[in-house]
């Protein structure tokens, strides 16, 4: 599925962009106009006038840590089941509803609660934006193969809108207060709704027959807990996802430690939510299968946390934060990719949450100590725990990256094989879906396809959406071509 393999059927290559290119800008409004969140660069200058220290903070992660595990996989399920663009509409109420309080607070416990309520919004965000576009990639080729790119638009678009707000929300502090900021953001998330409202979601994971609750739920389960690849792949993700909360959450403790001005907190925190975008950009086209290129992502991270952990320098700390949180965008954007191809539409947003759900679960006690070591030997050498967070991160990529290199084979490779593997993995099952449904697989091969579906109910329904996917394409080109 993934790679230059085209599933038949699909629209020619000319076409297929531009159709993407217009069916997904509402939501790229949407993304940008919710990444307008002004307060964001000034929060942890605002949270200490109020009351916050070191400690406090940690405490403060950890709430709204708490608070996500518990609704991401069911918000997930739910987005599975109906309305994937009415999850974004209602986390985009939690967000307005969280900027809200945030601004009204005068203390650490009315902080604490806008934060809780926070933690729905990431919670109905979490995995949902990834699967629509996944699914409308899906929708409109017929294959896999241009997720990264658009998914790296999408975050392109939401990286800049976190530098333009950056850089206004510092403007607007500098020139008022950081509370105002809070109350500015609310008309961008109610836009955001609208445009939310004006997208036409994608309608794969709703093209059968609904199963039964408790059915959906332990397809779902399954999948996150008996399939092997999944469960690496989750754990990627979700390391990825813990280095780049941590940082977002604790670095601007640098800066603050560093004594910085409250104007370099603006361009600082636009350097660093930018590094989304840019990559998304490089995810790409960068080929990760290159020995060197993959070697390279997993030694840039740890540097750059080690960096944090022993310069006294702003201009390096701004630096080596930046490198780490490209880094870790570069792997969660690709775990994503892996993730969504391993499982069937009906069942991705919500094994997209289990990994957003792991990741708040060890992100839970690490912010607790990472702020317990800032309050009482300072933030730099908290840093040394970010690092060992970042080197485990690098090495579940290496291997995650490596095994599925050893373990998937390539078409050609796979059309001329003598014997067939014993036991398809999922993973391996989805590069060869287009073989299987073209009929040129060889016998062995197709006989272990067949196999692994008859056991696994979950690739099952993948490849019947697939043919869904195949046998709808001419409809849908010949109702374009006669409109």
């Amino acid at each position: 599925m993934t790679g230059a393999q085209p599933v038949t059927g699909a629209r020619q290559a000319g076409s297929a962009p531009r159709t993407l290119a217009r069916r997904l800008l509402p939501l790229q409004a949407g993304v940008g106009l919710q990444g307008m969140i002004l307060w964001v660069p000034v929060e942890k200058l605002f949270m200490t006038q109020i009351g916050f220290n070191a400690a406090s903070i940690g405490v403060l992660a950890a709430a709204y840590a708490a608070v996500v595990p518990l609704l991401e996989v069911p918000s997930g399920i739910l987005a599975d089941r109906g309305s994937r663009r009415w999850v974004m509409v209602w986390s985009s109420v939690a967000l307005a509803a969280s900027s809200l309080l945030g601004g009204l607070s005068t203390n650490v416990v009315t902080y604490i609660v806008a934060a809780m309520i926070l933690g729905v919004y990431f919670a109905m965000n979490s995995g949902t934006i990834d699967s629509i576009v996944y699914d409308v990639v899906l929708e409109e080729t017929g294959s896999s193969a241009l997720y990264e790119t658009w998914i790296g638009r999408v975050r392109m678009v939401e990286s800049g809108a976190f530098a333009a707000s950056a850089v206004a929300g510092g403007a607007l502090a500098g020139w008022t207060s950081a509370r105002l900021t809070y109350f500015a953001s609310v008309p961008f998330i109610a836009l955001a709704v609208v445009a939310f409202l004006r997208f036409d979601e994608p309608r794969l994971h709703r093209s059968a027959e609904p199963a039964g609750l408790r059915s959906h739920i332990a397809t779902t389960v399954r999948a996150m807990t008996r399939q092997r690849d999944v469960r690496q792949v989750m754990l990627l993700a979700a390391l990825a996802a813990l280095v780049a909360t941590a940082l977002f959450e604790f670095g601007p403790l640098w800066l603050i430690a560093l004594h910085a001005p409250a104007a370099a907190f603006g361009p600082y925190w636009a350097a660093l939510v930018s590094t989304g975008g840019v990559g998304g950009y490089l995810t790409a086209r960068l080929r990760l299968d290159r020995r060197a290129v993959l070697l390279l992502l997993a030694c840039a991270g740890p540097a750059a946390t080690v960096t944090l952990a022993v310069s006294r320098s702003l201009a390096a700390v701004v630096v080596a934060q930046a490198v780490l949180a490209l880094v870790v965008a570069i792997i969660g954007i690709h775990a994503g990719l892996l993730l969504h191809d391993a499982v069937p539409s009906t069942i991705r947003t919500a094994v997209s949450s289990g990994a957003g759900t792991l990741s708040w679960l060890l992100f839970l006690p690490f912010s607790l100590v990472v702020g317990r070591v800032a309050r009482d030997h300072g933030v730099q050498r908290s840093g040394w725990i970010l690092a060992g967070a970042a080197a485990l991160t690098s090495v579940m990529f290496a291997v995650t990256v490596f095994g599925r290199a050893r373990r998937v084979p390539q078409a050609d490779t796979a059309a001329g094989a003598a014997t067939a593997p014993a036991d398809l993995a999922c993973r391996e099952l989805v590069d060869l879906v287009t073989g299987y449904l073209d009929r040129v697989l060889p016998p062995d091969w197709r006989a272990g396809f067949e196999d692994h579906l008859a056991g696994c109910a979950g690739c099952s329904e993948y490849v019947r959406q697939i043919r869904l996917t195949i046998e709808a394409l001419p409809l849908i080109d010949n109702t374009a071509g006669g409109t």
